[in-house]
């Protein structure tokens, strides 16, 4: 049975993945750090929002999950195609492949912290291919 900080990340997820950005408040701090840069909540939503609008298919599909104390891990897996320029490579109208491994630290049930690492890599290779 899944535990409540489960839970909740797994609610996030489906507030991205159906583009309520709106509900990030539920979800996330007023404030918060995002690979240890000071961001706003809505900065962050607009971040995730601009990567929605060039790659409208964007779904969070969560690959792997750790949860353990206030920490939340997760391997994230996407299966997408770019419609406009993403991660700075303009899209090719083929479907892309990455992953990206995020650690998120909750502070009284949402999300304070973030540390991802995209496969940028990855991204480049395919749409430059």
């Amino acid at each position: 049975m899944p535990d409540a900080l489960e839970t909740t990340y797994l609610a996030y997820l489906d507030a991205l993945n159906d583009r309520r950005f709106g509900d990030l408040d539920d979800y996330v701090h007023d404030e918060l750090t995002y690979n240890d840069e000071a961001f706003t909540r809505q900065h962050y939503a607009d971040m995730i929002a601009a990567d929605s609008r060039a790659v409208p298919d964007l779904h969070f599909d969560a690959h792997l999950l750790v949860v353990a104390d206030d920490t939340v891990a997760c391997r994230l897996r996407f299966n997408c195609t770019p419609t406009s320029t993403f991660f700075g490579h303009e899209p090719t109208g083929r479907p892309i492949s990455f992953c990206e491994h995020a650690l998120y630290r909750f502070q009284a049930g949402r999300i304070a912290h973030v540390w991802s690492l995209i496969d940028r890599e990855a991204i480049a290779t395919q749409l430059r291919n």
